[in-house]
């Protein structure tokens, strides 16, 4: 029987917005939830897993936040044993992250790497192994069946620089491909990919193609990782007991815009080239702008890892985030 999840991924009436659903997609998927058991208990989460879950359900603040996010990040940088095993190009990348909240790793990637990634996602698509999902611009998780595509996902000297900035072990978790441009609002991860302690969350966007303005650049906002995480609580996400919101991330976006204006964030942007990746915080305010010129592409591929022994939920459509253990 076919996930609900994968049900949902063209759907986009009412029925995602019913708890009910997600519940029992849930049960469905138990194996991947069973590790929340023991987690629930360590911190003190009194909840069915099956269960909706979100950041009003912790009532008591974690001190155990990533160490870079710590006051004294920077000294504890320089005199942590790994540091001097990463070139300097990456420590001065990393010493920048304290403060910014990412990261650029240039050239990364080869240009035949690339190109490897981008004949093996056109292949997925034309062979109809996978497609573009309800926005018509994300196709989803196509590292789970493609050995290729999954080899980036997992590539070993990215996943050590990953380890190092959380200081916990990485739990690779989903990838997005992109042919065009996102256009996504100003917004953070953590509202779609939460943790608990949060911050234990950290995306990764790798340029496919040289990017400009014309093809609708990615865009951050260096040192908003270090706002308070905006959850639903802060909003009027229009969530009940039974319903989520139907309006609840246009007023996520609403009030993001608002957090931009209050504390005058500087709107910075990536002009990567063929090969570059990005690393982000979990809370970075970041989007795509504008396609300025049409039918225009812009192929990238985001992949995005929690970090094990913590727990890991959806605060937007509060729900447990289903992770495979190996």
């Amino acid at each position: 029987m076919p996930s609900l999840h994968k049900i949902f991924s063209k759907y986009t009436g009412q029925l995602r917005s019913l708890r009910i659903v997600y519940y029992i997609n849930n049960l469905l998927n138990a194996p991947k939830l069973r590790h929340n058991e023991q987690l629930y208990k360590k911190y003190g989460l009194e909840k069915n897993i099956f269960g909706s879950i979100s950041s009003s359900d912790f009532k008591v603040s974690q001190s155990d936040i990533p160490w870079l996010d710590k006051p004294d990040a920077h000294e504890a940088l320089v005199a942590h044993p790994d540091f001097q095993k990463f070139d300097a190009d990456t420590q001065a990348q990393l010493k920048g992250w304290i403060d910014k909240g990412y990261l650029i790793l240039k050239g990364f990637y080869s240009e035949a790497e690339v190109d490897e990634l981008n004949k093996e996602v056109q292949r997925l698509l034309e062979a109809k192994k996978t497609d573009f999902n309800y926005t018509g611009r994300k196709v989803m998780d196509a590292h789970q069946i493609s050995e290729t595509i999954d080899k980036y996902f997992r590539y070993p000297k990215l996943l050590n620089i990953m380890n190092f900035i959380l200081g916990k072990k990485i739990h690779p978790f989903q990838t997005i491909n992109f042919i065009q441009g996102s256009e996504q609002r100003a917004h953070s991860d953590s509202i779609h990919m939460t943790s608990e302690p949060k911050g234990y969350m950290i995306a990764s966007w790798a340029a496919l193609q040289d990017c400009h303005e014309g093809n609708g650049l990615l865009f951050y906002y260096p040192g908003s990782h270090k706002l308070p995480y905006l959850m639903s609580d802060d909003f009027e996400s229009g969530h009940s007991r039974w319903r989520l919101g139907t309006k609840a991330y246009a007023k996520y976006e609403d009030k993001i815009a608002e957090v931009i204006e209050k504390h005058q964030l500087e709107k910075q942007y990536f002009h990567a080239k063929k090969g570059d990746i990005l690393l982000w915080h979990a809370n970075l305010i970041h989007g795509g702008s504008p396609i300025l010129e049409a039918g225009s592409t812009r192929r990238s591929m985001v992949a995005h890892y929690f970090c094990k022994d913590v727990i890991c939920y959806h605060e937007i459509s509060q729900r447990p985030a289903m992770l495979k253990h190996s």
